[in-house]
């Protein structure tokens, strides 16, 4: 007992580093996993790391949440002024290589924190090097789904098996265990190109997931049952390495919204709309569609006759320095097309840039989501029992919108993302949204969704099935 409780007292005073990439999808979901563990009487430490790109304002959000829970705090890495050259089209590159100029910070900072544990992004797996130097136990915190870890874990086999690029297999299916088979055009778009940086960064990274002490996962158990039970028994990881353990511990996500600009704005005028009736479209902190886009998807709203909330964000600029850098406000009447917003005004309303997501899907009156698949986004519309049309658009989204589909049965996908135009036509639009809001299909999807909904929160509540697992996983850290 007195052992246990120093143990405990140890735990308490030493404390856990949490080391999130940039990008604010995996920044809200490791803030989130810092709060839990913060209640749970740890003292939590959330590096940040500035990245060389655009990935939304932080600061206030970091403000609030540093507010609002005492027992985290945030230690800010020195930002990389100048990164090597690095030729790639992919942001997920640089931010390999920014975490990677960052490790002797890193080290630096951990040498003198003497932290319990280390708990790193995927994009971060470069700091293991300085927690086996350290000597400090290192865990990852997948922020994904348990499907795309199996893809992850299998990638160093397939890159093993052939030496084709993925974007050169065409629809070619890609086989993993645990997984429904994909077309090649569907894995995760930096991985595309073997001769890419981003490429490398990738397979180094997977490799990285089996040297760390374990794996947390933000996704529930019952979720993605077949995946998880696949990766646990060692069936994705190539042969040679170990699997590490699973620890399914979602669906977090943002417990709550610091209501911005046009907040209020979004949930008022919800508040006078129907039950299930609107549908939102939204489409992550960095998606956005080129002018032509947005007129089809105006297009489409009008003439599905149905009641809709649309955050439109500017379109990306043709100059590729500006790649990166944060977009202008949209001109709506420039964008739109000419009458849209006066004809539709009775039943639309479009906002521009960004609206209070998790409290929009959370409002009785949405009755669907058009997303971009981003894993963020599907656990806030599974948290509230929103059903989904998939229009994957980055990173892991083209995997997601599979495994949404065809495994868990949430999501309808729209037609013409993967075309050669890569256009979404108006009529596709208009027929999903319909379908969605009007068919017996959409209110199947509806009764789908909302049965995963209870499922997540029987989760996350006491003795759930991922609340007994971080809680394990927490004790077995206490008795480092």
């Amino acid at each position: 007992m007195e052992a246990a409780a120093a143990a405990e007292t140890g735990l308490a005073q030493k404390p856990v580093v949490l080391y999130p990439s940039p990008g604010m999808g995996h920044l809200v979901s490791m803030i989130e996993l810092g709060k839990i563990l913060g209640a749970r009487g740890l003292s939590v430490i959330i590096v940040v790391v500035e990245p060389p790109f655009n990935t939304g304002a932080t600061a206030p959000f970091l403000a609030g949440v540093s507010a609002a829970n005492p027992s985290i705090s945030f230690h800010r890495l020195p930002k990389v002024e100048r990164l090597p050259p690095v030729k790639t089209k992919h942001q997920e590159a640089l931010t390999f290589e920014v975490t990677r100029v960052s490790n002797p910070h890193l080290r630096e900072f951990l040498a003198a924190a003497s932290p319990a544990v280390l708990v790193v992004d995927f994009f971060c797996s470069i700091a293991l090097d300085v927690a086996e130097e350290l000597r400090v136990p290192a865990y990852f915190f997948f922020t994904s789904g348990a499907e795309v870890l199996a893809f992850f874990l299998h990638l160093p086999a397939i890159h093993e098996r052939t030496a084709a690029s993925f974007q050169d297999m065409g629809k070619e299916l890609v086989h993993v265990p645990g997984i429904p088979s994909f077309p090649a055009t569907h894995c995760i778009l930096p991985t595309m190109e073997r001769d890419d940086v981003a490429y490398d960064g990738f397979l180094k990274g997977c490799t990285d997931l089996c040297r760390s002490q374990g794996i947390m996962v933000n996704t529930f158990r019952s979720l993605e049952q077949r995946a998880v039970e696949t990766v646990a028994a060692g069936h994705c990881t190539p042969p040679g390495l170990p699997t590490p353990p699973i620890y399914c511990i979602g669906p977090l996500i943002k417990s709550e919204e610091v209501l911005g600009k046009g907040g209020e704005e979004c949930l008022a005028w919800l508040d006078a709309q129907p039950r299930a009736s609107v549908v939102f479209l939204c489409f992550g902190s960095i998606g956005r569609f080129s002018v032509e886009q947005i007129r089809e998807v105006a297009a489409g709203l009008e003439a599905s006759g149905q009641r809709f909330l649309w955050v439109v964000r500017a379109p990306p600029s043709d100059d590729p320095a500006k790649k990166f850098e944060r977009p202008p406000e949209p001109d709506l009447d420039a964008l739109l097309p000419e009458g849209f917003l006066a004809r539709t005004k009775d039943r639309g309303l479009v906002v521009r840039s960004w609206a209070p997501q998790r409290d929009v899907l959370a409002h009785a009156s949405v009755g669907g989501f058009v997303t971009h698949c981003g894993w963020n986004s599907v656990l806030e519309a599974v948290m509230a029992g929103v059903p989904m049309v998939a229009w994957p658009l980055y990173a892991e989204q083209r995997l997601n919108r599979v495994f949404l589909e065809k495994e868990m049965q949430l999501a309808v996908a729209v037609e013409g993302y993967d075309s050669d135009e890569g256009i979404v036509a108006a009529e596709e639009v208009a027929a999903k949204v319909r379908w969605l809001l009007e068919s017996d299909g959409g209110r199947m999807l509806r009764k789908r969704t909302l049965a995963a909904m209870r499922q997540a929160k029987d989760a996350l509540r006491e003795g759930g099935e991922s609340e007994a697992t971080l809680t394990g996983l927490v004790d077995e850290w206490k008795r480092i």
